[in-house]
């Protein structure tokens, strides 16, 4: 029952999505913790009484935040067209970051015809995102975990495929080790395996959110209570639309622009940020779905645009992360000193 609340009503019908928006990220967490803290009581066999008293905290909160979703507050006229662009503005800014990324990235390495592949990846990837939406929403309602268990592995993929790739750019930021590689080349261009790597990380940074985005907008819509909301929903997804490509022109032809070096660097750091960001989102999708533990730890906060989460899986992985980039740091440096 507590899974078809969560997954069939609070999900499902964009309660999640409205509290991310309106509200807070850090309050989605809150919320998501109260239903796994009632299912935990369950599970180690609470008293009826604990249990119950664990149901009424959760129901205070959805009250709370309902209260303040359709009750509580004035509703501003542009209300819906500000979630609408920020719903595609906020999930479509870190894919544009790792195209515009590893498109300068191709152009610098003298393979600018290569860049049309990360585009068929982009698209694939969206057309996959429909069919993904399309394939829960009718054949998956009776698991409603699916959603967040499929976003956890692609992102577990992602981040995994950003990792390798940072790495990569990183041990080339040194201008003797890029000429170095150049060198070695008969004729400029990727081996089929980096290219692969690249391709899957465009492919990657659009499908894990796609979804996702799908699932927004219809819990969007469904709360559109006249025509007038509708196009507010519209105009709003065309805004955020045009100023994500502004956004990607700007910083694709700024990026080719940078010295290379500073480019390498640049764009490594850039790219495990995101990993470490992805491997966060991918522990909390997964602690969600109910296929990884969560053990909570006081005093961390919910960095939501940083992927942190007050858990020791989450926390584990990305410290698993920045002690391989220390390393991988450490390991250059002495490469660099013995050549």
């Amino acid at each position: 029952m507590v899974d078809d609340a969560y997954f069939g009503e609070f999900e499902t019908q964009g309660m999640e999505a409205a509290i991310g928006q309106a509200i807070s990220i850090k309050r989605v967490y809150q919320v998501e913790g109260m239903f796994r803290t009632v299912k935990s009581e369950m599970k180690s066999g609470g008293s009826h009484m604990t249990v119950l008293q664990e149901i009424e905290k959760l129901k205070g909160m959805l009250d709370e935040d309902a209260n303040v979703l359709d009750g509580g507050a004035k509703k501003s006229p542009y209300a819906m067209l500000i979630a609408s662009f920020l719903i595609i503005f906020r999930e479509g800014i870190e894919a544009i970051l790792v195209i515009g990324a590893i498109a300068a990235y191709l152009i610098k390495s003298g393979n600018k015809d290569k860049v049309r592949s990360i585009y068929y990846g982009v698209g694939m990837a969206v057309i996959l995102s429909i069919a993904s939406w399309a394939l829960i929403t009718q054949f998956f309602k009776s698991a409603g975990y699916t959603v967040e268990l499929i976003e956890g592995i692609t992102l577990l993929l992602a981040m995994a495929v950003l990792f390798t790739v940072s790495y990569w750019l990183l041990s080339k930021a040194q201008a003797q080790v890029w000429q170095k590689y150049i060198q070695n080349k008969v004729v400029v261009s990727l081996t089929k395996g980096s290219m692969f790597a690249l391709a899957s990380a465009g492919f990657l940074a659009v499908y894990r959110e796609g979804a996702e985005i799908v699932l927004f907008y219809q819990a969007l819509a469904a709360r559109a209570s006249s025509s007038y909301d509708t196009r507010m929903l519209i105009v709003g997804f065309v805004a955020g639309i045009a100023t994500l490509v502004a956004f990607y022109i700007v910083y694709r032809f700024g990026s080719v622009k940078i010295p290379i070096k500073q480019f390498f660097i640049a764009t490594g750091l850039l790219l495990y940020l995101l990993s470490f960001i992805f491997a966060g989102e991918a522990i909390n999708k997964l602690q969600i779905a109910g296929i990884v533990g969560s053990t909570g730890i006081k005093y961390v906060p919910v960095i939501g645009t940083l992927g942190i989460y007050p858990t020791l899986q989450s926390l584990a992985i990305q410290l698993v992360l920045v002690l391989a980039l220390v390393s991988a740091f450490i390991y250059q440096r002495l490469k660099i000193e013995k050549s």
